[in-house]
């Protein structure tokens, strides 16, 4: 195991680019991925790193390396979950990502009910509003919401996530009820932004009588989390466009009220991704679909009433 551990660690300091970052990531100390590293080119009698102060880079031996190492490590996982499945015992690590907002309010509270029905099954929850590359993260799974790009990764749909854009009744009083999208672009209306890099959604897409349109808004105030958006939007700083499921207490309690109704946004997809070599996994096939289940069930009970 000494070896196909090295062979691991070699693995995602290659996709991570850092010693350090996949030292993090595999949860042990830079010191000991070193030593690992270490160790992997004294057996193979070639360096598989150039090191400076300030980068790393594969060696051409090292990029030769990690296509088979990559193989070696696939076939490891590959027979384990296949043993697993025959012995009905699904173990191990699942690795998870998913939107800040999304991991909070649908993914998080469920993972101490899948812990206590699968006790062997251990979850690391990594939760963030930028983009997530599935691959070279080494994630077995992530959330996602929005439209999809082409790739190769296994998606499962879970549901079309009703949006809508919203404001405190304290806005409203001050800057007046927008009607639609074009009142929020000729009125100027302050719209709170989720920004951070990577992100493609920089105008906002309404339903029109007409169809689809994208609306240029514009406001001051932006940030790269979901939820301080909200608290902004409820310290009557601007307008939000938010999944339902996000602000439905704000609605029901009235501290956040509907505007522009006349252009709602266009529902958003939620799904779920994993790379074509986990998607069937016995321990990520779990969590998976008790996930789905749960999400399902908490959608229809957080819509406002």
């Amino acid at each position: 195991m000494s070896y196909v551990n090295n062979i691991r660690m070699f693995v995602r300091v290659y996709e991570l680019g850092s010693m350090s970052a996949a030292a993090r990531d595999q949860r042990v100390s830079a010191a000991v991925a070193s030593a690992r590293i270490a160790e992997l080119e004294k057996h193979l009698g070639v360096r598989l790193f150039n090191r400076t102060t300030r980068a790393l880079h594969a060696t051409e031996h090292g990029q030769v390396f990690y296509t088979g190492a990559c193989e070696i490590i696939e076939a490891i996982d590959r027979a384990e979950a296949a043993v697993m499945e025959r012995s009905q015992s699904p173990r191990g690590t699942v690795f998870v990502a998913a939107p800040l907002g999304l991991g909070r309010r649908l993914i998080a509270p469920h993972v101490p009910a899948f812990k206590r029905e699968y006790p062997d099954i251990d979850v690391r929850l990594r939760l963030s509003d930028r983009v997530i590359d599935v691959t070279t993260e080494g994630l077995d799974l992530a959330f996602h919401i929005g439209p999809l790009a082409d790739s190769d990764l296994k998606v499962r749909v879970i549901a079309d996530i009703p949006r809508l854009l919203c404001a405190a009744p304290s806005y409203i009083a001050e800057r007046g009820m927008p009607e639609d999208g074009k009142a929020l672009v000729e009125d100027r209306h302050d719209c709170l932004n989720l920004r951070f890099p990577g992100a493609k959604e920089f105008q906002w897409t309404l339903q029109t009588d007409k169809g689809p349109r994208r609306f240029e808004v514009t406001g001051t105030l932006e940030s790269d989390d979901g939820d301080v958006l909200t608290n902004w939007a409820l310290d009557g700083c601007g307008i939000i466009m938010k999944p339902v499921y996000e602000v439905a207490e704000h609605l029901n309690s009235g501290a956040l009220v509907p505007v522009a109704g006349r252009t709602p946004p266009i529902a958003t997809q939620l799904a779920c991704l994993s790379p074509s070599r986990r998607f069937r996994d016995p321990k990520v096939q779990l969590f998976r679909d008790f996930m789905v289940t749960r999400c399902k069930e908490a959608l229809d009970t957080q819509l406002p009433r």
